[in-house]
């Protein structure tokens, strides 16, 4: 990545496919950098830069997956991909931030209409990906983001890296049942069975997403900061810790339907397709039975039309006159400026 970084610290043009100026960096990951660019007409990309050195390269392969998911809602619209300077390139719609972003943005509290709306959206997108034939296997905030203008309230699902099909798409034979399986994905958002190296299925997605939907409910999860020496052992810890937490107790103090969908979950066979419409039913219930409206009104929204309205009040000079007195200003006709010679 060196190269690139090098090329924009000396502010030179860096230009990708011949069509796509670097701008800035905008965030990065064990994968490598995320970059800011427009392209000819002025439009806005993502570009995801992989060194072809890098010790396990999944920019190529992300980016077939991401072939096989185009035209999906929330699936983010891919531009081009190809290598150019030892690096593998992969540019792509540019997004709005992130729900671990937003969630920070909102002093790391949601509300039960937010993450019920959030809910709806990402049983969409995790359900679509499984109808394509693929597991994501790293449910968490960070793979979620907003989009932006006139898709500022869509929510997009990303990183494919650790993607794997579950079923063939010929034959549509299920993959094996296999145990002494290595976690893959975020020890956090896991469910118990990866944590039990059995191979993950469609029921481990669905189970995360449950573990994130409590994360912004609560603000944190019970296993998280549990101190280890190694990742081995911090794994097992959040692993028994997990399992020792009942669903109620994790749940406790919000509406039933969180602890059913996580007991719903759970309770999935290995091969067993989940019924998404039952869960999406169960969140739509509770979100009319709360008496909400779903007009994507987002306690970002808010927040961010108070932070608005706030720079905006104390950018306006302050009439320091008593209410009585603007009032009398304002019904006085305004007086001609004075001649001048």
């Amino acid at each position: 990545m060196a190269s690139f970084e090098r090329i924009l610290y000396c502010k030179a043009k860096l230009i990708i496919n011949g069509r796509y100026e670097i701008i800035r960096k905008i965030g990065s990951g064990s994968f490598g950098d995320i970059f800011y660019a427009k392209d000819a007409t002025e439009e806005e990309v993502a570009v995801k830069i992989e060194s072809m050195k890098a010790r396990h390269p999944q920019l190529l392969y992300e980016s077939r997956v991401y072939k096989m998911l185009q035209g999906g809602i929330g699936i983010p619209h891919i531009r081009w991909y190809g290598f150019e300077k030892d690096h593998n390139i992969l540019v792509m719609d540019l997004l709005g931030p992130s729900l671990e972003d937003l969630f920070n943005f909102c002093s790391r509290q949601f509300t039960i209409k937010t993450v019920l709306m959030l809910a709806d959206q990402m049983l969409g997108r995790v359900e679509f990906v499984h109808c394509k034939c693929f597991i994501h296997r790293d449910i968490k905030p960070d793979n979620f983001l907003m989009g932006i203008g006139r898709h500022c309230n869509k929510l997009y699902m990303i990183d494919f890296g650790l993607a794997k099909k579950f079923r063939d798409v010929r034959t549509r034979a299920h993959i094996a049942y296999r145990e002494d399986k290595n976690l893959t994905g975020t020890a956090r958002y896991a469910s118990i069975n990866a944590h039990l190296g059995i191979e993950q299925s469609r029921r481990d997605d669905m189970e995360s997403m449950g573990y994130v939907l409590m994360y912004f409910n609560r603000g944190s999860l019970p296993w998280q900061g549990l101190k280890a020496i190694t990742k081995k052992q911090k794994y097992e810890r959040i692993s028994e810790k997990k399992m020792s937490t009942p669903v109620e107790v994790l749940c406790k103090g919000f509406p039933a339907e969180f602890s059913m969908y996580l007991n719903y979950c759970r309770g999935l066979c290995f091969e067993e397709a989940p019924d998404y419409m039952y869960l999406r039913q169960l969140f739509r219930i509770l979100f009319r039975t709360m008496n909400y409206q779903y007009d994507y009104t987002f306690d970002w929204t808010i927040l961010r039309q108070r932070k608005q309205q706030s720079t905006e009040a104390s950018a306006a000079p302050a009439d320091r006159r008593s209410p009585a007195v603007q009032r009398r200003a304002q019904q006085q006709p305004a007086q001609p400026p004075p001649k001048t010679e």
